[in-house]
């Protein structure tokens, strides 16, 4: 099935999905900066390039994005129905990175935290911040 967008339209549709200091991420990063934490990003010398960095407590959290690195169960990780088998493709390979950067940042002896997107909705952000604290 074609793209439902011309190639100039599409391009321009994915240099606006942000890799960094996205909407989740800033919400964690506050709530921790408020709390007293104090943090790097996005290290380079670290597998997976972590979007928090704890050094004092060894942790690092990653903040997914639930269809970008295929949130099981999620509403929000919806398969599209164009292009199908590429969009597959692509986040598995995700997936498979992040199970690799997981694995590798444990070996190096680091605490691992992933927080996913749509456990920073309203319903779900005080209880996912909280179980955050704890974990620290």
């Amino acid at each position: 099935m074609a793209d439902v967008h011309s190639k100039e339209t599409r391009s321009y549709n994915m240099s606006r999905i942000k890799g960094k200091n996205t909407k989740p991420e800033m919400l964690v990063r506050r709530f921790l900066h408020s709390n007293g934490f104090r943090y790097c990003l996005h290290v380079k010398d670290l597998p997976g390039k972590p979007d928090i960095v704890l050094p004092k407590y060894k942790t690092v959290i990653f903040i997914q994005g639930c269809f970008w690195h295929g949130h099981d169960q999620c509403r929000y990780y919806v398969v599209p129905k164009t292009k199908t088998e590429w969009w597959l493709a692509k986040i598995n390979g995700n997936k498979s990175k992040d199970s690799l950067n997981i694995e590798e940042l444990s070996q190096l002896g680091w605490k691992v935290i992933e927080i996913w997107e749509c456990e920073l909705k309203p319903k779900l952000i005080n209880e996912t911040l909280t179980q955050l604290l704890s974990s620290l």
